[in-house]
């Protein structure tokens, strides 16, 4: 795990320099069909890179975008029209059943089927009109790390491709990546805070929700520390009542629209005396206990390929801090064959 985390600013060179051909082609089909609709398929982590995209598409294209409940097609039986309806299946491994089925059923339905993954010969591509490899080579740690990072900035640069742009925002990022992650030392610190934590909440709103997502499902898989991701705003309708003067909450709050709506958020949970640890700009880190402060300048819509890094560091070093194998996760399968 450690060392697959520490290969992402390679990775995301790599898709820079090789990906962008492929991924301008695809745009192009993509664009050519004009969806009138985009509907998002994944597991797990590749979820919460759906998730991303999701307020990619929605944001930066003005395209209603849904994820789909994928046991509507494999325990149900649905088959809706999907004429004009741009589907997308992202899976690191392209294998699981219900992956496969959900995809051959949007392509006879009617969909400009696109798969995302890192095999590219996997079935769900071959289940697919159009395909694009994230480029993360082999992953052999359980835990996904490089090829989360890989999915967001593929899902960007086509989604950039599609509104017109030449991807050059993200160039600078395999720099800012190897910077970040060259502060593991700090990573490290923070982690002895939640070497006894029974629980975990984190929050953000955003585009840095899914980082919140993606960073509570590292700590659970291999530190098995139960961590809840809430939006901001679904905090405050509820879940609040269990954050007490005791309670850890890590906030994801990065520069621009999402970081500043979180704000009423941190302030009701130093309202609280939570240990709050904010990672983001610094201009958010006022009142918190503790804080890894992002690159400045970043555009809000790439903040996350950079803030989940010292959240993958700090499940390694939590679950290394309390004596356990973060590339042995119990009961855990590196492809999840579900139906």
């Amino acid at each position: 795990m450690a060392r697959e985390i520490a290969e992402q600013p390679e990775v995301l060179e790599r898709i820079l320099a090789k990906g962008l051909p492929r991924i301008r082609d695809v745009a192009e089909r993509i664009r050519a069909a004009n969806p009138r609709f985009a509907l998002l398929t994944a597991r797990g982590t590749s979820d919460n890179a759906a998730y991303y995209a999701k307020y990619l598409m929605e944001i930066t294209l003005g395209l209603p975008v849904g994820l789909t409940s994928m046991s509507t097609t494999t325990a149900y039986h649905a088959r809706p029209d999907l004429t004009d309806v741009l589907c997308v299946t992202v899976s690191q491994s392209g294998g699981s059943p219900d992956l496969v089925a959900t995809t051959e059923m949007a392509k006879e339905r009617g969909g400009l089927t696109l798969a995302v993954t890192n095999v590219a010969g996997s079935p769900v591509n071959a289940a697919s009109e159009l395909d694009l490899d994230v480029l993360a080579g082999p992953e052999l740690a359980l835990p996904a790390t490089k090829t989360y990072t890989a999915e967001l900035l593929t899902l960007w640069l086509l989604v950039d491709a599609l509104r017109g742009g030449d991807g050059s925002a993200a160039k600078p990022l395999p720099e800012l990546a190897a910077a970040t992650l060259a502060r593991e030392a700090e990573v490290a610190e923070l982690a002895g805070r939640y070497r006894f934590a029974s629980r975990l909440v984190l929050t953000a709103r955003g585009y840095s929700y899914p980082t919140a997502r993606e960073a509570a499902l590292k700590l659970m898989e291999t530190s098995y520390t139960p961590a809840h991701a809430f939006s901001g705003a679904d905090l405050l309708h509820g879940p609040l009542a269990m954050v007490d003067n005791i309670s850890p909450v890590i906030a994801v709050a990065a520069e621009g629209a999402g970081g500043t709506a979180l704000e009423r958020v941190l302030e009701r949970l130093r309202e609280r005396g939570a240990d709050l640890v904010v990672i983001g700009s610094q201009e958010h880190m006022a009142g918190a206990s503790a804080g890894f402060t992002l690159p400045a300048g970043v555009p809000e819509e790439l903040s996350p390929i950079l803030e989940i890094l010292p959240l993958q560091q700090l499940a390694y070093h939590v679950t290394m801090a309390r004596g356990l194998n973060p590339d042995a996760p119990r009961a855990l399968a590196k492809v999840t064959r579900t139906h």
